[in-house]
């Protein structure tokens, strides 16, 4: 753990979130920009190998990874500080469109102002990959597992198929190693209280939900449920949302739920920043307190077992890396999560769609990054200019 002004590394953290747009892949380029690059609060490798865990786990990635950064640099309170800095600012916009749908609907306000926010996510996403694989390709066995990464991720959109070929890539960079005595042992001190509240809250809620039948408490636990389901970033949990909310529950429409999943692609921060429109939504009609509780509780519950699997296996994670298969295993998680992160790139760049305007976009995002002489921020900012002005 470092030490450091909490309120320095928190403006950071801002930063980051108001510059993070395009989901977690994109988000990981934002992060190897502004905190690695920037300000080397840790190493690429480092970073890496946190994406690599987030991976692993259940909950909004990107949302993961920041907090385990802030937990390396100031413990379990600036992990939750870092938290409220990255997540808060979204979540508050997103609870407050969700009492302006009829205005948006009544007005026809236009999304072609957010077309060009995807290819510049690209150009974010691809220098990411071009810097991991500066750093993980070392040889035919990195290249091979990145490959296989890439490719598979790319062809199996299921969310299991992430935190499988993750394992696996450790498992084949351990089974070709030549490296003696890998499973030596070590002494692990874990954090229980935060797996205890996990489930705690997973069973309670449940429980109080079919008991009680509460708008709010069934809201809560549906979110919470929602983070602990889903591997990877929002776009993964909107299926899973659309089944319950829309199709099922019958809390707003179809065209409801697409019209905040639309203004969120807009917004900086993470994509599970939605879930705070979502809530809304599914409350409003029942009064403006508990339309805005609904909001708040939906994104509070969509975040926390995340966090508090954050929690448990950071200080974990820290110790098990003292195991020498431990260390042998990432070289491989490395490079699939290069793959992982590079198969991304390529998707978000066919959904874009393969233009001129796009790849001229993208390009150019790429190009003003690797300079480093403007900020992401204003990156965004030009680029939503562009949307309005052509």
């Amino acid at each position: 753990m470092h030490t450091i002004p909490y309120r320095h590394f928190l403006k950071d953290v801002l930063i980051c979130s108001l510059g993070s747009y395009g989901g977690p892949e994109a988000h990981f380029g934002v992060f190897l920009d502004h905190l690695v690059s920037k300000k080397h609060y840790l190493t690429e490798e480092e970073l890496v190998e946190l994406l690599a865990l987030t991976s692993i786990l259940p909950g909004p990635t990107s949302t993961q990874t920041i907090t385990a950064v802030g937990y390396r640099m100031g413990g379990p309170l600036l992990a939750f500080l870092t938290l409220l800095v990255w997540a808060l600012p979204p979540i508050l916009v997103m609870t407050t469109l969700s009492f302006l749908y009829q205005f948006l609907k009544d007005h026809q306000i236009s999304e072609d102002m957010l077309r060009f926010i995807g290819p510049m996510a690209v150009g974010f996403i691809f220098l990411a990959a071009f810097k991991i694989g500066k750093k993980v390709l070392t040889d035919g066995l990195t290249i091979g597992l990145f490959l296989f990464g890439l490719l598979t991720t790319y062809f199996i959109r299921s969310p299991w198929i992430f935190p499988t070929v993750l394992v696996l890539g450790g498992v084949v960079s351990i089974l070709s190693s030549k490296e003696s005595e890998l499973f030596n042992t070590i002494t692990v001190k874990a954090p229980w209280k935060y797996l205890v509240l996990f489930l705690a809250f997973a069973i309670g809620t449940l429980l109080l939900s079919l008991a009680t039948h509460n708008l709010l408490i069934t809201l809560f636990e549906a979110f919470y449920r929602y983070g602990y389901l889903v591997f990877g970033g929002g776009q993964v949990v909107v299926p899973v949302m659309i089944a319950e909310l829309v199709e099922t529950k019958a809390y707003m429409t179809s065209e409801q739920f697409l019209t905040g999943y639309g203004l969120v692609q807009g917004l900086p921060g993470p994509m599970f920043s939605f879930s705070a429109y979502a809530g809304g939504m599914a409350a409003r009609g029942e009064g403006v307190g508990i339309q805005i509780l609904g909001g708040l509780l939906s994104a509070i519950g969509i975040f926390l077992p995340g966090t508090l699997l954050i929690f448990f296996i950071y200080p974990v994670w820290e110790e098990l890396k003292r195991i020498k298969a431990v260390k042998v295993s990432l070289k491989g998680i490395n490079a699939v999560a290069g793959g992982l992160i590079t198969a991304a790139a390529i998707l978000l760049l066919q959904k874009s769609g393969i233009t001129v305007e796009n790849s001229i976009v993208a390009l150019g995002t790429i190009i003003v990054l690797a300079t480093k002489k403007i900020p992401a921020p204003l990156v965004v900012l030009a680029v939503l200019g562009a949307g309005i002005a052509f």
